[in-house]
């Protein structure tokens, strides 16, 4: 009976134990913690450790946990830090346990266990934001906007096929921590040094215990060469990010210099701020926090190559676990800052109809009608389009007020002594409904336009893509956390 008490009270201080790992932060201590946890139970089943020294040192391991899950407990980042905590407790036979290990190998499996971490956290960050996007595309798919190429007005387009475009960008981005994290979800664990040792470790079961998928396959590669590489890898997914947001930015805040912009940001809170003389300003305050974290973002992220470049195999210079995790939130705060930015603005259809009405953004319009059903070269259609379009600004007239009359003068006088039909072959009401921006968009024949038949695929084809995503990285957490269960319940029973 009292047998029984006591492995009931122990049951439940180690299930409270495990409640209180599962809210702490994965840090080098608490990796240091769980690698000691496998390598007991993995080298006592497998008969490299004594089973009679088993339960001492499991209660050592566990009571230097406890310790530093407290307040202002002792929570070292190193191996040579960590082993005399373990001295204190249990004497120095619990290096026992240190057998076919390094601090190489341990340094090692603890950087990529945070940094896949620090690569989940990211990857649902980019889903958010992504999702608010994708969110947005669709309330604005029939919302025709003016689109901007070498920072002037191009084409009319609709905002939600815009928006696409950047959620699409993203999307590789999501690719891209996927395809990193599956390279970074490998176990250095007893590789040692560079090249193995003569202790027959169980290196898949130590991978498994810790929630890798596999161990690093060459030992040398383990913490010479793959550890290096890791944070410059993700460092490139941080740049992408950083430049993907900062790239959205700059095409808000170039509205924000016109005196009638057709997109701004819902005035108050932390969006915008009055000038502190002008007071007619409204400063976009979180557009320019949003491309100053993207900037911060692009520039940690540069770190790694740098910190990598030029030493020898197995250097820590561009290992260092706070600096890398610090580049990687660098990331989340970027799309943090653009997810606030999605949600906060206001758009004026009107207001952007009126500005591709002033200007002519259709005018290729005109000689792509012209050569699809009047089989006028492009060339010759773009040259009649291009003098009606200086006509136009010299005399200052919009496209809708454009006189017939005048267009086919043009078109007149560009044909003149050629083959091709000598008066202009378009109607006045083809005229017209050619420079129509809203005629333009809906008459798009592209696979990928913006044409509403296109935006309601690729927002299926968007959705779809998302809730991949969010299987991906449900399912990544669970393999950690559900292989943390299993070593904690595995333990348990050494602490007996």
């Amino acid at each position: 009976m009292k047998q029984a008490l006591r492995c009931t009270a122990l049951a439940t201080a180690v299930s409270a134990s495990t409640a209180m790992a599962a809210d702490e932060v994965r840090d080098q201590f608490y990796w240091l913690g769980e690698i000691n946890k496998a390598t007991l139970v993995i080298n006592t089943d497998e008969g490299l450790l004594n089973v009679e020294d088993a339960p001492k040192f499991a209660k050592a391991i566990q009571a230097v946990i406890d310790q530093g899950n407290q307040p202002g407990g002792k929570r070292p980042a190193a191996v040579i830090r960590f082993e005399p905590l373990l001295i204190e407790e249990a004497g120095p036979e619990i290096t026992l346990l240190h057998a076919g290990r390094s601090s190489q190998d341990m340094h090692a499996t603890y950087r990529a266990a945070i940094l896949r971490d620090d690569l989940l956290t990211l990857a649902q960050q980019l889903h958010d934001t992504s999702k608010t996007l994708v969110d947005l595309a669709e309330k604005h798919a029939e919302t025709v906007v003016p689109n901007y190429t070498n920072g002037v007005a191009a084409q009319p387009n609709s905002y939600g096929h815009y928006l696409l475009g950047h959620a699409a960008g993203l999307s590789r981005d999501a690719q891209r921590i996927q395809q990193t994290y599956d390279r970074i979800n490998r176990s250095a664990m007893g590789t040692t040094v560079l090249n193995g040792t003569r202790w027959p470790l169980n290196r898949e079961r130590m991978s498994d215990y810790l929630g890798f998928a596999k161990p690093v396959e060459n030992a040398y590669d383990a913490s010479q060469i793959s550890s290096m590489e890791h944070p410059v890898e993700v460092g490139s997914i941080v740049t992408s990010i950083g430049l993907h947001t900062g790239h959205f930015v700059e095409d808000l805040l170039t509205q924000y210099a016109q005196p009638r912009p057709w997109i701004l940001l819902q005035e108050g809170g932390d969006n915008t701020y009055v000038s502190s003389a002008m007071p007619q300003k409204r400063n976009p305050g979180l557009l320019n926090n949003t491309r100053s974290s993207a900037s911060t973002a692009v520039s940690l992220a540069l770190g790694p190559v740098i910190q990598a470049h030029n030493i020898t195999p197995g250097m820590v210079d561009p290992k260092n676990v706070k600096t890398n995790s610090t580049m990687v939130a660098s990331g989340t705060t970027a799309l943090k800052n653009w997810d606030k930015v999605l949600k906060a603005l206001v758009i004026s259809q009107e207001r952007a109809l009126e500005e591709l009405n002033s200007d002519w953004t259709a005018s290729q319009e005109l000689a792509d009608e012209l050569m699809q059903r009047h089989l006028l070269p492009f060339r010759t259609g773009h040259h009649f389009a291009s003098e009606v379009t200086s006509y136009a600004k010299a005399n200052n007239i919009k496209p809708l007020d454009f006189p017939y009359s005048e267009a086919q003068r043009i078109y007149a006088e560009i044909v003149q002594g050629t083959n091709y039909p000598q008066t202009l072959p378009m109607t006045e009401v083809e005229f017209r409904n050619a420079l129509n921006p809203q005629s333009i968009v809906e008459s798009r024949a592209t696979a990928g336009g913006p044409q509403l038949s296109e935006m309601q695929r690729m927002l299926v084809s968007s959705r779809e893509a998302l809730a991949r995503d969010q299987v991906w990285i449900t399912q990544s957490r669970q393999a950690i956390d559900q292989a943390q269960q299993k070593l904690n319940t595995d333990f348990s029973k050494y602490l007996q």
